[in-house]
């Protein structure tokens, strides 16, 4: 018997493969094989292996700093449309920078069936910054990284993604190719496994630790050993769980799809006894809360001597209002940001065809050494921010506070604390003032421009520094926002936008990831879109000719709004919906040219005494990457 799949000799389109590469995909079949409606599976099916497509983009990685003379190494890499690493490369490729860089090839050659080159052995001697490009075998520049930054430091950026799964539970491809993806073709620093508690058999929580103890390898790519707990919402939701060493026992929240029960005694069906469960056995373990299918509720539970971060965007979308509730119970944690990515590409997890609206994170941890235990004290000192993942998410962020303060040397709300005076702290500090303000500083380097910094204490916005002034003729519309908290959260935002006079002469898309959902022209003035939005913003830029007068009519099926141009400044207009969670619609306007890639702005903020004040930044990007640093957190004294 042939049975074929997406034959198009009778004028069908076709069959849609998924859109992420796989090695073993396989091809159910069952049969009735005594015709009694009892099928059964084949013994041996079929499979194929779902390979990239050709590249539509290169991309560079390179590290956010470095110190003078420390080696360093780049990772180069094709991609297709829907992001797969891929091995169908043309020609040699030649990498110059800027300045000098001891040990950069001038050609770069990809071995056949080779997916990434890391260029290992260059060091750059002098200080200041440096830029990377990739020029085809005609000249042509096909890819450009300046975010490296030569300066001595006591901390260095390192890269993360902390969070995703492999096939052996919800994911795609072995979890050893998972780990080899994040090393050799995301090329990040740090990465974890976490799959869903309920599905880890013992047998693969051994095979797993003995993978993550043999990829550890200090100084070059470090891993963290860990598991999901799956608790439903109402109990808790869902958390990651990170531990120092192997052969740590889980704390399951079920065992919904195991039937071994040999070490039941472990399990935690609440996440209050996850955590209480932790403490009794003094487990060296930090968890995050995280957004997926089955949310965190961190009211329900938590415990800061394990729960030291909350993940604020991943696949799934963007859930600042995680942070929120975290500031409003008082709780000290830091931000984090990860893929949550199930298609076997940690570090580089793009939503592909599906509902999923956003690129997966990074979290980047500023430590003295690339080592598992630097990891895990950065984790525990909040030295980290997090980013929204994507070509340009390695953005360098530098924060300080400038304020007369005790630091102390852990959250006095969890046990004693040694204090010791401050005039300057970062993110991630926690410290007595009796100021009533303090001076916040915050530098960003970036590949792409800067479009702007908000500064926050807590939930308040006190300031927002814009890196631009009044503009020209390009007009931003974005569009925001999340259904609710839950699973199937997307927002549908496709729509029209038109002209009452004036012509479009160009016009950008921001933020739209799946190549099925388009921007398009309809006519001189006016266009149409397709775009969901899962917690984070899309949308577009716009250059407007002859606008004198002109008024922009935007038709959503969530909001409808109307904007005359020449009033428009760089704070623009803003629509709000009414739901759960915020959904809004913006336009404002920005300068014809890029915005600079480097930025930075002071702000002075007032400080309140009924609360802590976390004091954290938020940068915006031009290409639609945003970023959010660990907050400082200032307390009166008691």
């Amino acid at each position: 018997m042939t049975v074929v799949f997406g034959d198009t000799s009778g004028g069908s389109p076709g069959m849609r493969m998924q859109t992420f590469v796989e090695d073993t995909f396989e091809f159910r079949v069952l049969v009735d094989p005594i015709a009694t409606f009892n099928f059964q599976s084949l013994p041996v099916e079929p499979e194929i292996a779902i390979v990239a497509g050709p590249p539509a983009r290169y991309l560079m990685v390179v590290p956010s700093m470095r110190k003078a003379g420390e080696t360093f190494a780049i990772g180069v890499k094709g991609e297709d449309v829907w992001g797969n690493p891929t091995d169908l490369h043309a020609g040699i490729f030649n990498v110059v920078a800027d300045r000098d860089v001891t040990g950069l090839p001038a050609r770069v050659a990809f071995a056949a069936g080779e997916k990434g080159v890391r260029i290992d052995g260059l060091s750059v001697a002098d200080a200041g910054p440096v830029t990377f490009t990739l020029k085809d075998a005609k000249g042509a520049a096909i890819a450009t990284q300046r975010v490296l930054i030569v300066a001595e430091t006591d901390l260095q950026p390192y890269w993360a993604d902390f969070h995703g799964q492999s096939e052996e539970t919800i994911g795609t491809n072995s979890a050893e190719s998972y780990f080899a993806f994040a090393r050799d073709l995301a090329f990040v620093d740090i990465a974890g496994h976490q799959g869903n508690d309920f599905q880890i058999t013992e047998s693969f929580w051994a095979d797993l630790n003995a993978l993550t103890a043999d990829m550890n390898a200090p100084g070059r790519f470090v891993t963290l050993p860990g598991y999901e707990w799956s608790g439903n919402t109402p109990l808790g939701g869902d958390r990651n769980v990170f531990f120092t060493t192997e052969g740590r026992p889980l704390r399951r929240s079920s065992r919904a799809l195991l039937e071994d029960r040999s070490t039941a005694q472990y399990d935690a069906p609440t996440a209050k006894d996850l955590f209480a469960g932790l403490a009794a056995d003094n487990e060296d373990a930090v968890l995050f809360a995280h957004c997926g299918g089955r949310y965190a509720d961190i009211n329900v539970a938590h415990d800061g001597r394990f729960e030291t971060a909350v993940e604020v965007h991943s696949a799934w979308g963007s859930f600042e209002w995680l942070l929120e509730d975290a500031l409003d119970l008082g709780y000290r944690v830091g931000v984090v940001c990860n893929s949550d990515g199930h298609k076997g590409r940690p570090g580089a997890s793009y939503p592909g065809a599906s509902s999923f609206g956003a690129i997966g994170g990074l979290t980047c941890l500023m430590l003295p050494e690339l080592t598992r235990e630097a990891v895990v004290d950065a984790l525990r000192s909040r030295r980290h921010y997090g980013t929204t993942g994507g070509p340009n998410a390695r953005m360098h962020i530098d924060l300080a506070v400038e304020v007369e303060a005790d630091l102390c040397s852990g959250d006095p709300k969890l046990g004693p604390a040694t204090r010791t005076p401050a005039t300057q702290l970062t993110m991630g500090n926690i410290a007595e003032t009796r100021a009533a303000e303090a001076r916040l500083s915050v530098s960003v380097s970036a590949s792409v421009g800067v479009e702007r910094i908000d500064v926050f204490n807590g939930r308040d916005l006190v300031a927002t520094a814009r890196n631009h002034g009044d503009g020209g003729s390009r007009y931003r519309v974005l569009m925001e926002g999340a259904a609710y908290r839950g699973r199937f959260r997307q927002v549908k935002w496709d729509g029209r936008a038109s002209l009452s006079k004036g012509t479009i002469r160009q016009m950008e898309s921001i933020n739209f990831f799946n190549p099925d959902r388009v921007l398009l022209p309809d006519g001189d003035g006016a266009l149409t879109w397709s775009l969901i939005t899962t917690g984070n913003f899309a949308g577009f830029d716009i250059w407007v000719d002859d606008a004198d007068g002109a008024t922009l009519e935007i038709e959503t099926p969530v909001l409808n709004a109307s904007a005359e141009l020449d009033a428009l400044g760089p704070d623009g207009r803003e629509w709000a919906a009414d739901g759960v969670l915020p959904q809004r619609l913006s336009v404002r306007r920005l300068p014809d040219a890029p915005l600079a890639p480097d930025f930075a702005a002071e702000q002075t903020v007032s400080l309140v005494d009924d609360r802590d004040n976390a004091l954290f930044v938020r940068v915006t990007l031009e290409d639609g990457t945003r970023g959010w640093t660990s907050p400082v957190y200032l307390f009166r004294p008691g």
